[in-house]
């Protein structure tokens, strides 16, 4: 089958497609035939191992796993002798993170793994990138406790975390404000945003109105910047650790302030990946309560080019791999 193969870390450019052994299908697996994946952030930290304590798990001086990719949608093609709770031909997506291996023609993954059926109205390109922002963003909303009547503001709105965050929190009965740029502002609007903070214009920082959640959805500001942003007691979180990864090392001081801070502090989320939470994002899609952004599609062939826009920080939503059959 075709793949694409990354055999040391580095720049998009250490990836190839390339001919590899089809996966053999265990007792408790499925087999199953991809017709789209995504790359992603997360992608994009293994590809280059970084930070370099990822390597740890991965290999300390090439990767373990050759074949990444982490969001899948495709078609259960051979399911193992143990299985009960899929059927060859059923439409699935899901998460795999660890065991990666979505950036190719074929993946087994086991009957209990972070995976669900498709609704029926999707398409397998607009089910692929439902699990890796979105989980996120689900991780991040519920360590910050967020419930409805809450005044939230969502900075980085439209990539992958951040679109998924305001859908999340429009469900929840939050009033959320978006940060994003001028070229994106119908984008966010469409979402149901609230209110809107052209960063391009004005510093979101500086706003007048006062929070009880910011969310960092792109890691790019700090809870000292944001702090004033609070309302007395407010939480700040990211979906990132931070340069000095002072955001897993925050929510155990901020609390120590107290006062001085006028009980702001920092939390810090901790990701659930399992079956229940692609479960979630499966009702939340066909329920139309949530749809992963699309920004752009290309062919398994042309990944690099597909990582390299990834790594300019620019995308809006996901992008896309389509995955051919056809040779």
């Amino acid at each position: 089958m075709k793949a694409a193969v990354s055999r040391r870390y580095g720049p998009p450019e250490v990836v190839c497609v390339a001919d590899v052994e089809k996966p053999t299908l265990g007792d408790n697996e499925l087999l199953v035939k991809i017709h789209a994946t995504t790359v992603n952030r997360t992608d994009c930290g293994y590809l280059r191992a970084k930070p370099f304590i990822l390597r740890f798990w991965t290999g300390l001086r090439k990767p373990r796993k050759t074949v990444l990719g982490t969001e899948f949608a495709g078609e259960v093609e051979a399911v193992g002798s143990s299985v009960t709770s899929f059927a060859v031909g059923e439409r699935v997506f899901g998460y795999v993170e660890g065991p990666f291996g979505a950036h190719a023609q074929y993946l087994t993954i086991p009957e209990d793994g972070s995976l669900a059926a498709i609704p029926a109205d999707l398409t397998y390109e607009q089910a692929a990138p439902a699990t890796e922002g979105s989980h996120y963003a689900l991780s991040s909303l519920t360590r910050a406790k967020v419930r409805s009547g809450q005044d939230v503001l969502v900075n980085g709105a439209t990539g992958a975390i951040g679109s998924a965050a305001v859908q999340l929190l429009k469900t929840l009965g939050v009033w959320v404000t978006a940060v994003c740029d001028t070229a994106h502002i119908e984008l966010v609007r469409g979402l149901g945003v609230d209110k809107v903070v052209d960063y391009t214009v004005t510093d979101f920082t500086q706003d007048d109105q006062r929070y009880d959640i910011v969310f960092d959805a792109v890691g790019k500001s700090s809870f000292g910047r944001c702090r004033r942003l609070l309302k007395p007691g407010g939480i700040y979180v990211s979906s990132d650790g931070g340069p000095w990864f002072q955001n897993a090392v925050l929510p155990l001081v901020t609390p120590l302030a107290g006062r001085y801070l006028e009980d702001k502090r920092v939390v810090f989320p901790f990701p659930k990946i399992d079956q229940a939470m692609v479960r979630r994002f499966a009702q939340l899609m066909e329920s139309g309560a949530f749809r992963p952004v699309i920004d752009r599609r290309y062919a398994l062939d042309d990944i690099v080019e597909a990582y390299r826009y990834v790594e300019t920080g620019r995308k809006t939503g996901s992008v896309v791999i389509v995955v051919d059959h056809a040779s």
